[in-house]
């Protein structure tokens, strides 16, 4: 059984809101990759469209859009997803999951696509700029 924490960012406020999903929820992200666009319902944004942007696995692996399906990979970096050099020129080998979301995935990242502000944190019943704590839930 598919269980995920969702980080839904919303570019119109700039706040991000977690859930939880499970169950059926959980199953409308298994198998889409970065870049597609799923239903808002899943994360209670009905008639929102949410965008995969990036996630992790339970290590903290995170997700990359260059490696294809949802396997483990030993990429050598100079930078970028998962990877930032302390000094130029430097390189490293990183353990990277692929973009493809799994069972094994941990947490999704996504992003309202083509939403007002104020719109989601309505939609999440959350007072608006008065209240400082929607990051927190």
């Amino acid at each position: 059984m598919a269980e995920f924490q969702v980080v839904v960012s919303d570019p119109a406020s700039g706040k991000t809101y977690q859930r939880e999903v499970e169950g059926q929820d959980a199953n409308r992200f298994l198998g889409r990759e970065l870049g597609e666009e799923v239903d808002g319902a899943a994360v209670g944004l009905d008639g929102f469209t949410l965008e995969i942007t990036g996630g992790s696995d339970n290590a903290g692996r995170p997700m990359r859009e260059d490696v294809a399906g949802a396997n483990l990979k030993e990429l050598l970096l100079e930078g970028g997803v998962g990877y930032k050099p302390s000094r130029e020129g430097e390189r490293k080998r990183i353990t990277v999951r692929g973009r493809e979301v799994s069972d094994e995935t941990a947490q999704v990242n996504v992003k309202v696509v083509d939403a007002e502000e104020g719109e989601v944190a309505e939609a999440y019943g959350e007072g608006g700029e008065d209240d400082e704590d929607a990051d927190d839930e």
